[in-house]
């Protein structure tokens, strides 16, 4: 499973670089750096939008540092 998460401007500041730290967090906590693999890509074409770019295998979706962990769950950890 790949995530990419944008760090370009508009997404920084929104948190990218916390939810690209909780990311790495759970990811390790639940053992999976050999089925899932974290990027960062610079603007992603959604900047207007409110939250964090995140792709996970080409599906979109937009958050804040505080849903991180609920996304997770749901779609990373039913999917591995």
């Amino acid at each position: 499973m790949e995530i990419t998460i944008c760090i370009g401007s508009s997404c920084h500041l929104k948190g990218s670089q916390d939810v690209i730290r909780i990311l790495e967090r759970l990811v390790s906590y639940h053992h999976l750096e050999n089925k899932v693999t974290l990027k960062g890509s610079f603007c992603m074409g959604e900047c207007t939008s409110d939250g964090v770019c995140v792709d996970v295998d080409g599906k979109h979706f937009k958050l804040f540092p505080s849903e991180v962990e609920s996304f997770f769950n749901r779609e990373v950890l039913e999917k591995v």
